[in-house]
């Protein structure tokens, strides 16, 4: 009889990724516990979580942090711990000799360099993958920069970092309509940089990176994003996985020495160039089509962490659908392609067939929790006012 497995997954309570992760393993067979800033949320309320936890974000010394960890691990006997985002991810791989079981993201210099936007658009383009111009927000670099501009955090967590949340990129007309952003993201103790922008579909490779190799790969597509016009995927399909992109992307993998697994984003431009923008070595958004369309990637990384047999992991099926619902309705009461009924219906027309980023009939708590959640908000909303 195999021996039991256990995991913890630090996450966001609301993180539609981590759900979906907690959710594979359970289903492979792990007893799975959640780890959120309060010991609640949205992902403690699926049947796959077995037990909550309360673990603070990685801010500061990260003491509570850890402090939090190590009372998990002592209460739920768990095998390994997950970074359900870039911060947890990080923190993690910083200090995994205080950490009390196997964390199975990479070294913490790897991780640096993977995070590290200005970095990873060099490494790109030295394997031969495209990517845009991407420069740190100096004073030089603000007063010679032309056209319009994305601004993003040169990496969204590092040490002593105190800023409670994740600032996203944003897309501005030109360089001096962003300089609040700029100013705030300094303030935050965080670096900006600048990026050019790069009009196109947003695309993902995603896989295991194994021994060299990356496995159970999934080439996929996002037709539509929220928030809009640069967030996450709110819609999305699986692709053919295109050798030569898996070819650079090994390259690059290899050089940066990664293992486990990985999401890279790619913005397809009209003459269906991939131009790489980011890294995911975490849970992501659109985790539920890599798990509906392949093969399990949570629970194969986790064996690989724990040097059990990783079973075989065969490339996703092409044309497999995704939707996250609540934000395609949202994206279509703005964008309202086609006028607001239709771009509803379309979302509508979509739902068939797809699977979903939270709604699971067998699994009904998540859904309840988003639900009622919201409406407690509104009732606090209405009090106060």
């Amino acid at each position: 009889m195999p021996a039991p497995r256990r995991a913890l997954v630090l996450t966001a309570g609301r993180a539609r990724g981590s759900l979906a992760a907690v959710r594979a393993l359970h289903q492979a067979g792990w007893t799975v516990g959640v780890g959120t800033p309060d010991g609640a949320g949205m992902v403690t309320t699926s049947r796959a979580c077995a037990r909550a936890h309360r673990v603070a974000r990685p801010r500061g010394d990260c003491r509570d942090f850890l402090d939090g960890i190590r009372d998990a691990v002592a209460d739920g006997g768990y095998d390994v711990v997950f970074g359900g985002g870039d911060d947890w991810m990080a923190a993690l791989a910083l200090y995994r000799d205080e950490v009390p079981a196997v964390v199975p993201h990479p070294a913490a210099d790897v991780v640096d360099r993977a995070l590290d936007k200005v970095g990873l658009t060099e490494r790109a383009r030295a394997v031969g993958l495209a990517a845009p111009r991407t420069e740190l927000a100096t004073e030089a670099s603000v007063a010679g920069w032309q056209g319009p501009v994305v601004v993003k955090c040169r990496a969204h967590w590092r040490p002593q970092h105190a800023h409670p949340h994740r600032i996203e990129a944003r897309s501005y007309p030109d360089v001096r309509a962003a300089g609040t952003r700029i100013e705030r993201l300094r303030e935050a103790g965080l670096e900006p940089v600048l990026q050019q922008p790069v009009e196109g579909e947003l695309t993902a490779l995603i896989g295991l990176f194994v021994d060299g190799e990356l496995r159970g790969r999934v080439h996929q597509r996002s037709p539509r994003l929220w928030p809009t016009p640069s967030g996450v995927s709110c819609r999305a399909e699986t692709l053919p996985v295109d050798p030569g992109l898996t070819a650079c992307a090994t390259d690059l993998l290899t050089d940066l020495g990664w293992s486990g697994l990985v999401e890279l984003q790619f913005l397809r431009d009209g003459d269906g160039v991939p131009h790489l923008i980011d890294l995911n070595g975490r849970f992501f958004g659109s985790m539920a089509l890599a798990n509906a369309a392949g093969a399990n990637l949570a629970d194969a990384w986790g064996r690989q962490v724990l040097g059990r047999p990783v079973p075989p992991l065969a490339d996703a099926r092409p044309g497999v659908r995704f939707l996250w619902t609540a934000g395609d309705l949202r994206r279509a009461a703005v964008e309202r392609r086609g006028g607001l009924v239709a771009d509803v219906a379309s979302t509508l027309r979509w739902l068939p067939g797809a699977t979903t980023s939270v709604w699971r009939l067998a699994d009904p708590g998540p859904t309840l929790e988003l639900v009622t959640s919201r409406f407690r908000r509104r009732r606090r909303s209405v009090a106060e006012r």
